[in-house]
C-alpha cells in the first residue's frame, strides 16, 4: 500500500465507517429515550421490543415461530 491513492481510499472508507458508527450511537440514545418515556407513561420496554421484531417478520414466519412456541409450551407445561 505504498500508492498514495490507495492509502487515501482506506482513510476515506474508514473515516465513513467512523461517521456511521457515530450515526449508529446517536441513534441507539435515541432508541433508549423512546423506551424510557413508554416506561414513563406505563408501558413494558420489553414487550414492545418483542412487538417490534414480531412486526418486522414476515406474517408465515411469525405464524411458524408462533405455532413452535405453541408446541414447545405445550410440550414443557407451560401451556
Amino acid at each position: 500500500m505504498t500508492d498514495n491513492s490507495t492509502a487515501d481510499q482506506l482513510r476515506l472508507l474508514v473515516e465513513r465507517v467512523e461517521r456511521l458508527l457515530e450515526e449508529r450511537k446517536g441513534l441507539n440514545d435515541d432508541i433508549r429515550d423512546v423506551f424510557a418515556e413508554a416506561k414513563a407513561v406505563g408501558f413494558d420496554a420489553p414487550a414492545m421490543k418483542e412487538c417490534i421484531k414480531l412486526r418486522a417478520m414476515d406474517r408465515d414466519k411469525r405464524a411458524e415461530k408462533e405455532a413452535l412456541v405453541q408446541t414447545y409450551g405445550e410440550q414443557l407445561g407451560l401451556f
